[in-house]
């Protein structure tokens, strides 16, 4: 079971770790995710604690990678300051950053987000990552939910969420979709994946990407699964912007689609409200990719 993560909890984790912050005031951040529980130390630190077992082994490959490729990217990502121990109150390991400013892209309005000048910038964030050595790299596993690995992990899965929203999504287009997806695979050398770059792991500050944040899903392998993106938060004219900034082909392309559906359909599954606002948006990312001619990639 695991444990509730208060903040009495974390106030506690800093008091007997690391007692030359425990003047400093620690409050809860305005969006803290579902991975982690998320806390601010002094005006400088995050506090991040994994919120569930499978979360856990996150936090020493963050600290063991981020700064190794750190010095090759153009924009900031989580610098590691400090690595907590498990105690008698909290299993695990946990981590301590520096504190990066910006807002998270998932609490900005929509209208807000400046999609132009985002998209190449993330691009040029993927291809630099795309450069950096993988020697030592964790391989696509259930560390990272298999990201950066084969779709047909998820075939069965796919398959049963299509088959439970008959009626709500075109089955045979997503059906479609993710068979072309799954016919090809990633047949040059592994790269470094982010393995969830989403609107809630994606800084802005004054119009411009700040940083990406949360390299718990990282690992070596296929790109297409960092490609999401380009559906759960870039438009068509951005989208388009986003793709012509990446040299990837479009087998690559289509296996992203695949991944894109999968997201979506199983978020909209658990749902019993599909009408609801998590719902729609998610209805709308199927319906955009199947909107999509796939020569296009």
């Amino acid at each position: 079971m695991s444990p509730k993560i208060t903040l009495s909890l974390a106030t506690e984790l800093i008091a007997e770790q690391f007692p030359q912050w425990a003047h400093l005031p620690i409050k809860p951040v305005e969006v803290s995710g579902h991975d982690n529980r998320t806390f601010r130390l002094g005006k400088e630190m995050p506090i991040r604690l994994p919120s569930a077992e499978e979360y856990a082994p996150k936090v020493q490959k963050e600290q063991k990678w981020l700064p190794i490729l750190a010095p090759y990217l153009s924009i900031s990502i989580p610098q590691p300051l400090a690595m907590g121990q498990p105690s008698k109150n909290y299993p695990w390991h946990w981590s301590i950053y520096r504190w990066i400013e910006g807002k998270s892209a998932n609490i900005l309005s929509i209208d807000s987000v400046p999609l132009q000048p985002l998209a190449p910038a993330l691009a040029q964030f993927l291809n630099k990552l795309h450069k950096i050595d993988t020697h030592g790299g964790p391989l696509a596993g259930p560390h990272n939910f298999y990201q950066g690995g084969s779709l047909s992990v998820y075939d069965a899965e796919t398959r049963s969420a299509i088959v439970q929203l008959q009626g709500l999504i075109d089955t045979n287009a997503v059906t479609s979709v993710w068979e072309k997806a799954l016919c090809s695979t990633w047949d040059k050398d592994p790269v470094w994946v982010h393995g969830d770059l989403s609107a809630g792991n994606i800084l802005v500050k004054d119009g411009q990407l700040a940083a990406v944040i949360d390299f718990g899903g990282m690992g070596i392998g296929d790109p297409a699964c960092d490609l999401v993106i380009a559906w759960t938060l870039l438009t068509q004219k951005s989208r388009k912007t986003f793709r012509e900034h990446l040299s990837l082909d479009p087998n690559t392309w289509a296996r992203a689609r695949g991944w894109a559906l999968w997201k979506a359909l199983i978020t909209i599954v658990p749902l019993k409200d599909k009408s609801c606002l998590e719902a729609v948006r998610n209805q709308r990312i199927i319906n955009e990719i199947l909107s999509e001619d796939e020569l296009t990639y």
